[in-house]
Parts: structure tokens; C-alpha cells; sequence
């Protein structure tokens, strides 16, 4: 099989040897072990391919790579049934609304993501079909080089170079790359360059992040089994488990904040925040302006009788968050403060779960709830998932 990609002189690498054929023992190996997924295709399916069969779906594809974005497979599996099977098409979900979407990708995290589906379907839907090169796709709203540069490779067979965590894991083994993460990154995408086919572009982006994923594992990595072992420099070397070279992180900082939470008439007051931001366009609970930069002011937002609920601690990309719950009973006397007569709605209790509430503020609802069941409330919640804005 060839490879277009020429030997790279690259300070940080040097091209494997020449007759090494990476890819077709990758593909070998994938047409046999690739993992079944509800947004793939089977090995050999589409342009490229001996058997010519029809390409896969480009919006399974997108939707597919979008969700996987800093999200675990096992997570997202439940979320592409959900949405397609609601949006079976790209035109459907760009006819959807907001409200309904975010509200459907809640607690599958980073949300400015479920943002940017949108508008992306729209405008895919404007043109009448996804692009299906590597560039033009490079044009939509929140695609970015991995993304289109998957979508290109997969869903259209176009030759493309796919590096996501898994491959770099893989690439920096093979060539024995050591320079740190993330300044590694132009001498992977290169060195991946060289090894990447012509033909079956997608099923080798595809077969390089199964073996990420299973033999070339982060710990305890399975090369006895791995079929591109003979050319491994880190195996040769005896310890592949070392690469790649990840920077010391930094500590992320404790933000502080509170959440209201104001009942009347089995219904909870939440807010539809702003559309950009952390957690745009989401439904909440009221807040006391926590940002990833800056504590909370800790103001409620209007006057009364306030009481601590409980804490909830939770993890987001750059920082961490203590959030207080605030509890308070607002009769139908009170008048809701202007921005939240018009952010705001009372949410039957009852229908909670299907407010769409970012995780964070899932738990916080979840402390409240349970403080009315006659648990201790006073109780802080310690799980900590990721999630971003």
C-alpha cells in the first residue's frame, strides 16, 4: 500500500525505514479487530475500498466526532442513539430548537459544542450538503483541523492526516518522540503524514484510534499483540509505556459561587443563561456570577430568607468549583426581579430531569431535592465530573 507522505526532516524525528509498511499492517489488522460503533461503518466500506461500497453517512460521522470530542466513547454512546433517533438528519437538527438541543446534550459537558452543532447544522443545511473536502469543511461553524480533517478521511475518503489523544499515543511510540506534549504536536502530525495512505485514508484514521484505544494503552501497553511492533522504536527501546511526554500540570484554581434555588408551587425558578459563555444557552439555576476567572459575588438575586443547602464541588476544564446551595421560599406576592421575568421560568419539580440542567447544576437540584426527602443537606457532594463551557 502506498503512502504519499515523503520523509520528513524533522529536527524532533526521523522517517521509519523505507519497506516498512505501516498501513497495510495496520488495515490487516483493524479489517479484523476494528471495534463496532453505532456511528460506524465496517472496515472497507467506501471510496477506496475493494468492495465499493456506499460511503458512510457524513452526519453520523460529524455528530460522531463532535460528541467524542474530550468525552469518552462509552459516554457518548447513549447520546448519538438519543439524537439520532430524535434528528435522524442533519436537515432535522438544524430545524430543531435550541432549548431542545441543549437541553439534550446536558451533562455530556463542554457545551459551547452543542452551540456550535447548531450552527453548523444550519449552515450545512443552507448549502444542502456537507462539504467533503478537508478545507471547505475547515469553513463550517466549530470545526476544527482534527474535526474536519476526520470527517474528510471517513466519511468521504479523502486522504487526510487524523491525529486525535489515541494517535498521538501511538505516533510518539512508533517514532520515539520525546519532546513534550503539546510542543510535540507539529512533529506527530508530521511523522503521522508519513505513514498515512492514499487509499482507505478512513479506515487507517479509524484502525489508529482502536489500537490507542486497546493494545497501545496509556498503561501497560499489549506489544506482544500489536501488529506494528516490528517497527516500534519504543518497544525496541524496552519501556514504551514512557511516551508520550506529557507536561507537569498545573494545579487548577478553587472559584467559589452559589446557586439559588426558590420554589414555589412544586415548581423551581431556573434561568436560561446567556448565550455565550460558560454553559450559553443552558437552563439553570440562578447564580451569583462564578466565572472560570473570578469567585461569585455571593449576592442572591433578590432580597428574602435565605438559608446553606449544602455544597457541590465540581471539575470543569481550567478550574474547579465549590458552589454553595442557597434555599428560599418566594411566594406569588414577590415580584420576580426584571431579568428574571424575562430569563426566567418555573419548572415543575416533577419534570426535573427533563430540564436539561448542565451537570453541575444537575447536582445541585439533586442536593435540593434530597434535602426535602429528609436527608442531611448540610452534607457537601464530592462527585467531581468534567465538564466545560
Amino acid at each position: 500500500m502506498q503512502t504519499s507522505g515523503n520523509p520528513v526532516q524533522n529536527p524532533a524525528f526521523s522517517a521509519l525505514p523505507e519497506g516498512r509498511d505501516i498501513a497495510a499492517a495496520l488495515l490487516a489488522w483493524y479489517d479484523v479487530n476494528a471495534r463496532s460503533l453505532p456511528w460506524r461503518s465496517p472496515p472497507g466500506t467506501g471510496a477506496g475500498s475493494s468492495a465499493n461500497a456506499p460511503l458512510p453517512d457524513p452526519y453520523r460521522v460529524w455528530l460522531s466526532e463532535v460528541m467524542l470530542q474530550q468525552t469518552t466513547v462509552a459516554a457518548v454512546g447513549p447520546y448519538f442513539a438519543r439524537f439520532t433517533e430524535r434528528w435522524p438528519t442533519v436537515a432535522d437538527l438544524a430545524a430543531a430548537d435550541d432549548a431542545d438541543v441543549m437541553a439534550a446534550w446536558a451533562g455530556l459537558g463542554y457545551y459551547a459544542r452543542a452551540r456550535n452543532l447548531l450552527a453548523c447544522a444550519r449552515e450545512v443545511a443552507r448549502l444542502g450538503a456537507f462539504p467533503d473536502t478537508e478545507e471547505e469543511l475547515r469553513n463550517l461553524p466549530g470545526l476544527g483541523a482534527y474535526t474536519a480533517a476526520a470527517v474528510a478521511a471517513i466519511a468521504f475518503g479523502r486522504r487526510a492526516v487524523v491525529v486525535d489523544a489515541n494517535v498521538e499515543r501511538v505516533v510518539a511510540r512508533l517514532f520515539a518522540i520525546d519532546t513534550p506534549l503539546p510542543g510535540a504536536r507539529p512533529a506527530l502530525r508530521a511523522a503521522t503524514d508519513t505513514i498515512t495512505p492514499d487509499q482507505r485514508a478512513g479506515d487507517f484514521a479509524q484502525a489508529m484510534m482502536d489500537l490507542g484505544a486497546s493494545l497501545c494503552s496509556v498503561k501497560a501497553p499489549r506489544c506482544l499483540l500489536c501488529p506494528l511492533r516490528p517497527a516500534c522504536r519504543a518497544a525496541a527501546q524496552g519501556n514504551p509505556e514512557r511516551l508520550p511526554v506529557k507536561a507537569v500540570k498545573k494545579a487548577k484554581p478553587v472559584r467559589q459561587g452559589r446557586a439559588f434555588w426558590v420554589e414555589r408551587d412544586g415548581a423551581v425558578l431556573l434561568v436560561t443563561r446567556a448565550g455565550k459563555g460558560m454553559l450559553g444557552g443552558m437552563r439553570a439555576l440562578p447564580d451569583d456570577g462564578w466565572i472560570a476567572r473570578a469567585d461569585g459575588h455571593g449576592l442572591p438575586p433578590a432580597p428574602g430568607n435565605w438559608r446553606a443547602g449544602g455544597v457541590v464541588r465540581h471539575s470543569f476544564t481550567h478550574f474547579d468549583l465549590e458552589l454553595q446551595l442557597m434555599l428560599g421560599d418566594w411566594p406569588e406576592t414577590i415580584t420576580l426581579p426584571p431579568e428574571l421575568e424575562t430569563a426566567g421560568e418555573f419548572w415543575p419539580l416533577d419534570r426535573i430531569e427533563q430540564a436539561g440542567l448542565p451537570t453541575v447544576f444537575a447536582k445541585a437540584a439533586r442536593l435540593a431535592l434530597a434535602g426535602q426527602d429528609g436527608e442531611d443537606k448540610s452534607r457537601p457532594t464530592g462527585e467531581t465530573l468534567a465538564d466545560g463551557c
